[in-house]
């Protein structure tokens, strides 16, 4: 498989992982609270990641630290929680799709204060994409009247950290392991994470079935939805470029709308016309990239 072919398949994978991680989130809500749910993710991946990748913290050096807790807070530690938090009030689609904000500030960080070049054409791929998002968004807001929409900004935080969290990596971190950089950012955020946990009751949770299930579902989305899935985006970053690996996003929300149709979602007919949109946009950006 060439790197082209590659590039395709990491991202399509991803955005099959991904698109599943807010049903996931929403399942696991059931039993947990927000603090709760995005400390369980942590704790899992962290441990499963030390399991697997522990050896590969040999390979980072003094300077690479600092970027590894820079991106672990950005790229995992905030977005974990402000999802967590938004999916109380908006369903799992509306997040998902919100979620495709992330190239845009991708492209916009990455030229105004990391200095990652661009062409002008990519800005319009990424606005299409951006279009089919926004479209998804109103109808989904009209449909969904009683949704508390002011948690969206939410959700913006985390795109924004996400977009920080890619550059940062493609400027500083291009040429170490991913499992490196995926086990680093697990292992600085395990104590903290620890620590918001058992400021909570979880104690006295833990023997309700209720609690117990949400917890398998947050088990598969670590391991899975975290872990494996950072690894792979780590590693679709440094072969891509910053603004084909965050159009990851724009797919997400076509799965993740899938899944939500099984959970009594309801998706619209403009929702499916937006969701072409934007993977005309994916097209487009991917197109003038691998032609640079």
């Amino acid at each position: 498989m060439n790197i082209q072919q590659l590039k395709w398949f990491f991202l399509v994978l991803l955005s099959f992982i991904w698109g599943s991680s807010f049903i996931l989130i929403k399942k696991g809500l059931v039993g947990l609270n927000p603090l709760q749910l995005g400390s369980a993710r942590i704790i899992f991946t962290a441990f499963f990641l030390l399991m697997i990748g522990f050896k590969s913290l040999k390979q980072i050096n003094k300077q690479q630290w600092k970027s590894i807790v820079i991106t672990s807070f950005f790229g995992t530690f905030a977005p974990v929680y402000l999802f967590s938090i938004a999916e109380t009030q908006i369903s799992s689609s509306i997040c998902s799709i919100l979620n495709s904000l992330t190239p845009l500030f991708t492209l916009l960080l990455g030229a105004l204060i990391f200095k990652i070049g661009y062409q002008k054409k990519q800005f319009f791929g990424v606005l299409i994409g951006l279009v089919g998002s926004l479209l998804l968004v109103f109808n989904g807001a009209v449909n969904h009247p009683n949704e508390n929409y002011w948690f969206t900004f939410l959700v913006v935080l985390a795109s924004i950290g996400y977009a920080i969290n890619i550059n940062l990596i493609k400027k500083h971190l291009a040429n170490l392991n991913p499992l490196s950089i995926t086990t680093g950012n697990f292992a600085v955020l395990l104590v903290p994470a620890l620590i918001i946990l058992f400021t909570t009751p979880i104690i006295h949770q833990i023997q309700q079935p209720v609690t117990k299930h949400s917890l398998f579902f947050i088990l598969i989305l670590g391991i899975i939805g975290t872990g494996i899935a950072n690894i792979i985006f780590f590693k679709l970053i440094q072969i891509a470029s910053p603004i084909f690996a965050s159009s990851v996003t724009y797919m997400i929300p076509i799965v993740a709308c899938i899944w939500g149709l099984f959970d009594n979602e309801t998706l619209t007919t403009i929702q499916i016309v937006g969701a072409f949109i934007i993977l005309i946009g994916v097209f487009l950006s991917s197109k003038i990239v691998q032609s640079k």
